[in-house]
């Protein structure tokens, strides 16, 4: 039971190393253009047909030789052996060179009719017959001796060696010519096994690969909106107490000066953060513009209350745009850097303006103070709003958003935030 459980676990493993083979050799073929599959079959053939050269075809020149030897032997003794028997033909000519004249025949007189008949004279005895008295078998080992004339049976000797070689080169041809053909005909039939898998297999591979390609850019395309995700939700953790540490800041200032309306701002403050803060804690991404105006609203309506008759808000955002998707506490950090820099450090305030409008398929989101405008007063803060909305703005849309800070004429900044326009999945 162990040995055939041990035979079939070696079965299968051959048969999953072939497997793996023929895989490999039919994703590398199908991964060859059609013009490199048909160069590769050309340098294939090239080389088949230099290595049959080189392998099959290097007796050509012995049978050459073989050739020469048998027409050198055309005029010598030859045997012949086949079913009839052995057919032996001696050779033509002397060994000594051309064959000597015959002598002239001597006149012969006329006969005499009277003369009496002559005798005739005796025949010379025959030679003995190579099937009669030449012939000796021996009973008791089944053997048989032929009793040749010296001349004759040296000439059957090498006649039979001669016949016994040329057999034996005509065989060893015959194996060459047949490797030959078989080697030409595997390289031939290996090509063609290659042109069937790249054509049958090759459009099954080919989706395989795409599949696979697909996948590893989608996941890679998840991981990077994950991590684009987790940094904006760090950004955005960066940009709450920074929010957070200005209102309060105000509620201080106030606390020193007017004492009662720092109650007043620190009620609406508290009403503030109870609205607001489950909205800045979503994870969301992208949220509605409208919703940041609504939070906007709050955040200067706080502000109203310190700053009085200083601050004028003019908001123009169309009903239409409120759907908007605009990216969370954006609008909010702007709104803070236009009091801080531009309103606040001037006498007698000024007005801020916030516009919203689609130009070519791009939602356009300004931010307008006359203010005292850039460097007039020193900054104590650390420059983070602005650096967090660019770096925000490049993980969420690439090159196709941006953020454009200018001068304001004839005092104050404008600051325009540009992203695709499209729709928020939030109200």
């Amino acid at each position: 039971m162990q040995a055939r459980s041990s035979t079939q676990q070696y079965l299968t493993g051959i048969l999953s190393r072939l497997y793996r083979a023929f895989d490999a050799v039919a994703t590398w073929v199908t991964q060859l253009s059609w013009w490199k599959f048909l160069l590769f079959a050309c340098l294939t053939l090239t080389a088949a047909g230099i290595l049959q050269e080189e392998l099959f075809n290097g007796p050509a020149q012995e049978e050459i030789a073989r050739a020469e030897r048998d027409a050198g032997r055309r005029s010598e003794a030859s045997i012949l052996i086949d079913e009839s028997g052995i057919r032996f033909n001696p050779r033509t000519r002397a060994r000594g060179g051309a064959a000597e004249p015959a002598e002239p025949a001597e006149p012969v007189p006329p006969a005499d009719p009277d003369a009496p008949e002559a005798p005739h004279p005796p025949l010379p005895p025959k030679p003995p017959a190579i099937g009669g008295s030449g012939i000796n078998i021996h009973p008791g080992d089944d053997s048989v001796h032929i009793e040749l004339p010296p001349q004759i049976g040296e000439e059957l000797s090498n006649a039979i060696e001669a016949a016994v070689e040329d057999a034996a080169e005509q065989k060893v041809s015959r194996y060459h010519k047949q490797a030959s053909t078989w080697f030409m005909n595997f390289v031939l039939l290996l090509l063609l096994a290659l042109f069937g898998t790249k054509a049958l297999v090759g459009g099954k591979k080919r989706a395989d690969a795409e599949a696979q390609v697909a996948n590893a850019a989608a996941e890679r395309e998840a991981m990077q909106r994950q991590l684009s995700e987790t940094k904006m939700q760090m950004m955005q953790a960066q940009v709450e107490p920074h929010f957070l540490f200005n209102t309060l800041a105000s509620v201080e200032h106030l606390i020193r000066v007017d004492p009662p309306r720092a109650s007043a701002m620190q009620r609406s403050l508290i009403q503030y953060l109870r609205a607001v803060l489950p909205q800045m804690r979503d994870n969301a991404v992208l949220t509605g513009l409208g919703r940041e105006v609504d939070m906007v609203s709050a955040y200067l309506a706080l502000l109203k209350m310190r700053m009085e008759e200083r601050l004028t808000v003019d908001l123009q955002i169309p009903d239409g745009l409120r759907s908007a998707a605009f990216p969370p506490m954006m609008l909010q950090s702007m709104v803070e850097n236009a009091i801080k820099h531009g309103l606040e450090c001037k006498p007698e305030g000024g007005t801020l303006r916030i516009v919203a409008e689609v130009a070519d398929s791009k939602l356009r989101v300004t931010v307008t103070d006359d203010g005292v405008g850039f460097g007039v007063v020193p900054s104590d803060g650390t420059g983070l709003g602005l650096q967090t909305i660019r770096d925000r703005l490049k993980l969420l849309h690439g090159d196709s958003a941006r953020l454009h800070i200018g001068a304001n004429s004839p005092s104050g900044v404008i600051a325009t935030i540009e992203v695709p326009y499209q729709l928020s999945k939030q109200a």
